[in-house]
């Protein structure tokens, strides 16, 4: 894995070139993470959200990933990605890696050389920290995608020790 690193903090100021939004499907802003990076971005953020096309009003259906301007964060970009609601779906690791390894394209399509991430779908989407870590470093581990610097910024200390734990092991 080519430069990982794990840093508890604000991800809306981590100076990459994408920032990872872990969305909903409608891309139009709500809690956790998704809220903070829409306040920190500003409107420019909302009014690119809304420039996605959406089909019965998803514009990024779960575990797919969409990017778009970053308003007033450090970052280029956000790449807008939706974890599963763990206890809603019968494949909640697969469906998370896909989040994972579809905003990984993204950023390598936009010629990023950085990526910040959140810890997609923990919050309120339910997903079990230790769980969500291992399918997250694993993805993130692909040969595909060591070109990339990649960082989690992770909400607190549970959550950073989940994933150095995870970390830890490989």
């Amino acid at each position: 894995m080519a430069d990982t690193r794990l840093v508890v903090g604000d991800i809306t100021t981590a100076e990459v070139d994408a920032i990872v939004n872990a969305a909903n499907e409608r891309m139009l802003g709500g809690g956790g993470v998704d809220g903070a990076i829409h306040r920190a971005a500003g409107p420019d953020l909302l009014a690119e959200c809304r420039k996605v096309p959406a089909v019965n009003g998803i514009r990024c259906p779960t575990g797919e990933a969409r990017i778009t301007g970053a308003g007033n964060l450090p970052a280029r970009y956000v790449i807008h990605t939706v974890g599963p609601v763990y206890h809603q779906v019968s494949h909640p690791a697969a469906l998370l890696a896909s989040a994972y390894r579809n905003s990984l394209q993204l950023a390598l399509d936009n010629a990023c050389r950085s990526i910040a991430f959140p810890a997609i779908s923990c919050g309120v989407f339910g997903y079990p920290l230790e769980a969500a870590a291992k399918v997250a470093l694993e993805t993130c581990a692909a040969r595909d995608y060591e070109s990339l610097n990649i960082v989690f910024y992770l909400f607190d200390e549970t959550t950073y020790s989940a994933w150095h734990r995870s970390l830890s092991t490989r």
